[in-house]
């Protein structure tokens, strides 16, 4: 490293108001080492495992709540809004990554620097609700998965989901790898689940080619554009952004500016690489729900346990129907783990609050089963669809204001010194975070008036 390069390294520093001396995740922070020599592939293991932490959030039960009511009511037309939404989550998780192995702060402890306290506490606030209806998906979607496998009212499905937290508990006792390794394992489970359901349904190919292509009709039909929102909030996760800039710390790299070079490019591939299969599983939801039941006029199908009961009579198998209620517990599954992490690194980050994991655990579980048990108490089991429907608007919402900080951070040279994201990666983040904000903007604008 030069002269040059230390001093704007050193400048850099000095772009934050107070110096951080409390690590992301202080139990697993730089607990896995990278090989200084090696391969290009061996370097590529080893930094392979947060991408696909991150990658768990884009394929959560919310996902296919707003993937199946797409595909039902509007066929393939709303595959385009996915992959949209799959690029934009590759580029915002690159800067995530960026932040984080560059100025070894998260997205939480960043903001807590830069702004003032009560902005400080209002980001937190709307991020702690935006965990809270990510985790209400889990919840929904673990609960409904274990009513359709082994017959356990949603009711009671909703209360053993508290439970997860010993699970949870475990993995973090035994290291960092093994919670990423179990992560992974669930990712294989849905995607062989899938495989086979798409090999069942028969998609129409040139459909879901023409599917790719975006339409204006997405932005002027509000019911076509309400559900497109949805999948915006429940591919582009506002925690995740919190979450990745953490878990990139877990490695222990060369603190030398080559060494963040070499540790970012990694980071990015390995998010793009899980984030691109995280977008075929969201294609595959919908790619199933309009050659199952669009194309069978059953356009009013929204519910998780609707496509479950109509899989087996469509498509001639019950193993259609397993399949897909064993993918869905997966994916919750997978969800309650990096929702863990999320939550703690945002409370963390924000509050400098440290509370035992179980605690914090079980409080951000009670707030997502207590809405779920009122709803389904209220007005039976038939509103979890919507509910979970309206719980990825709730994230869409929240979005920008993740996005905004994150983007603003990556692109000031005074933060960042020589490792801040490139002219034309600051573009075009800068585009996304302005299209995110007026949709949402419009969202509202049609929801009130």
């Amino acid at each position: 490293m030069n002269a040059s390069e230390e001093s704007r390294i050193t400048a850099a520093s000095r772009g934050w108001r107070k110096r951080n001396d409390t690590p992301s995740l202080p139990e697993v922070h730089q607990s896995m080492k990278i090989p200084l020599k090696g391969s290009f592939l061996r370097k590529l293991l080893a930094f392979a495992g947060p991408g696909y932490l991150v990658a768990v959030g884009y394929m959560d039960p919310g996902n296919w709540a707003s993937d199946l009511a797409g595909g039902a009511m509007f066929n393939y037309s709303l595959l385009s809004v996915i992959m949209v939404s799959n690029l934009m989550a590759i580029l915002l998780q690159s800067l995530s990554a960026r932040l984080g192995i560059a100025t070894g702060r998260d997205l939480a402890q960043a903001c807590r620097d830069h702004y003032s306290k009560p902005v400080s506490m209002g980001l937190w606030v709307l991020c702690e609700l935006a965990i809270a209806a990510c985790d209400l998906a889990e919840v929904i979607g673990t609960a409904i998965a274990l009513q359709l496998l082994f017959g356990i009212p949603l009711l009671y499905g909703v209360l053993i989901t508290s439970v997860d937290v010993i699970l949870v508990l475990m993995l973090q006792n035994k290291g960092f790898r093994h919670i990423e390794i179990m992560v992974i394992s669930f990712i294989a489970i849905i995607i062989l689940c899938f495989g086979v359901e798409l090999f069942l349904s028969r998609p129409d190919m040139a459909g879901i080619l023409h599917g790719f292509v975006p339409k204006t009709e997405i932005v002027t039909n509000p019911q076509m554009l309400y559900i497109a929102l949805a999948m915006l909030g429940a591919t582009v996760m506002p925690h995740n952004l919190y979450l990745h800039s953490s878990i990139v710390q877990t490695r222990k790299i060369d603190q030398s500016l080559a060494g963040k070079r070499s540790a970012i490019r990694f980071a990015t591939i390995d998010s793009t690489v899980a984030l691109t299969i995280a977008l075929f599983v969201n294609a595959a939801i919908l790619i199933l729900a309009a050659s199952a039941f669009y194309s069978t006029g059953h356009t009013e199908v929204a519910e998780i346990q609707d496509a479950y009961h109509l899989l087996t009579p469509l498509l001639g198998t019950g193993m259609a129907s397993i399949l897909f209620a064993v993918a869905l517990l997966a994916s919750g599954q997978n969800s309650t783990l990096t929702g863990t992490l999320a939550g703690q690194i945002v409370m963390e980050g924000f509050l400098n609050l440290r509370l035992k994991p179980w605690i914090r655990r079980l409080l951000t579980r009670l707030i997502a089963i207590i809405p779920a048990v009122v709803v389904i108490g209220l007005y039976g089991e038939g509103y979890t669809g919507k509910l979970l429907i309206f719980s990825q608007v709730i994230l869409s919402l929240q979005l920008s204001f993740a996005v905004f900080p994150l983007v603003k951070f990556t692109s000031d040279p005074a933060k960042m010194g020589p490792l801040v994201a490139p002219r034309w990666v600051r573009i075009l983040a800068w585009i996304v975070a302005v299209i995110i904000a007026a949709l949402n903007l419009y969202l509202l604008y049609g929801t009130f008036f």
